[in-house]
């Protein structure tokens, strides 16, 4: 179970950013997570990365996952960080997943995003990933 000491479940947010249509695997994830015991807020499609940002403030999330297909990730990440910043909001971890090649990976990384998971990557990994960022940055 992924709960902290007060017993409250570990709470994630998975959104959809743009005009990216295909939500299969944003749906699997979401399914996967809340099977594993987190708390899911699934946003839907078309969101902006302010809704999304605004959306993980009202909902109080440790995480926030975003999946993209489109090839608009360098960004809508760096959006999602920047508005992050601006709210002050230092201790949620954005990660993602979906269609992006290995060197924009690691400038997201540089930049403050977390692990990003290509199509195929286990969904156990991406639990465990969660699970642990959340207990090392969140006095879990």
């Amino acid at each position: 179970m992924s709960e902290n000491q007060f017993n409250r479940p570990i709470r994630v947010l998975i959104a959809k950013v743009g005009l990216d249509g295909h939500d299969r695997g944003a749906r699997i994830i979401a399914t996967t997570l809340r099977d594993a015991g987190m708390e899911v807020i699934y946003t839907g499609l078309r969101q902006t990365p302010e809704m999304v940002v605004n959306a993980a403030l009202q909902e109080d999330v440790d995480a926030i996952g975003v999946s993209i297909l489109s090839g608009a990730h360098m960004t809508v990440f760096p959006k999602i960080i920047n508005l992050l910043k601006e709210k002050q909001v230092n201790d949620v971890l954005l990660t993602g997943g979906g269609i992006i090649p290995d060197s924009d990976a690691a400038k997201l990384k540089e930049m403050g995003v977390g692990e990003l998971f290509p199509p195929g990557t286990s969904t156990s990994s991406i639990v465990d990933y969660i699970t642990n960022w959340v207990h090392q940055h969140r006095n879990f």
